[in-house]
């Protein structure tokens, strides 16, 4: 007997396929939850709207279309993800020193100071700049529970962030986010 398949259920096979990809790629070191944690001082992900005293930047996707690199559109307005260890990736790995901002308003999110080599493809840090300058909310598209996020200025998706991977890191915590949706300022402007 053959089986008959439409196109719409390979296409729901394939984007499955493809997001099982993304969430292995993306959390490289996923871990099952510890049955008693020992007690930590290192900070836990919590959701959290803008309440900060920034600016918000509104502006109609056009306009939007218009400011942005069709890549960097994509990623920050309609949450795209880009390819683990795309050429962005390459040249992020490259900059050394300075800050790195959003590519869609310029505000400052995460310093030199804070990256490290996660090994997942994608730019990582263990804390933003300011975390006034970023916002975190749940996501549980792709049939999973994250945390998205985003530019605290102009609402641009910028990754996800996860918690007790074993990095070592001060605050236990990595910001896994594009590099298309960030904008390198070099020490030396910094300080202009």
């Amino acid at each position: 007997m053959l089986l008959k398949t439409n196109a719409s259920s390979t296409l729901a096979l394939a984007a499955s396929s493809l997001a099982l990809c993304l969430l292995i790629s993306c959390n490289p070191k996923v871990q099952a939850p510890k049955a008693n944690p020992k007690p930590s001082n290192k900070q836990s992900i919590s959701t959290k709207a803008n309440t900060s005293n920034i600016e918000v930047i509104m502006k109609t996707n056009e306009e939007w279309k218009e400011l942005l690199s069709p890549k960097a559109y994509h990623i920050l307005r309609e949450h795209g993800t880009e390819r683990p260890f795309g050429s962005d990736y390459k040249a992020f790995k490259e900059l050394s020193g300075g800050s790195f901002h959003c590519a869609g308003c310029n505000l400052l999110l995460f310093d030199a100071n804070t990256r490290f080599d996660s090994r997942s493809g994608w730019p990582s840090f263990w804390q933003p700049a300011q975390d006034e300058n970023v916002i975190t909310i749940e996501d549980t598209t792709l049939g999973m529970k994250r945390v998205e996020v985003r530019c605290a200025r102009c609402d641009g998706h910028l990754g996800h962030v996860f918690e007790g991977e074993g990095f070592g890191t001060p605050t236990d915590l990595r910001y896994c986010i594009n590099a298309g949706a960030l904008e390198h300022v070099p020490q030396a402007k910094q300080n202009k």
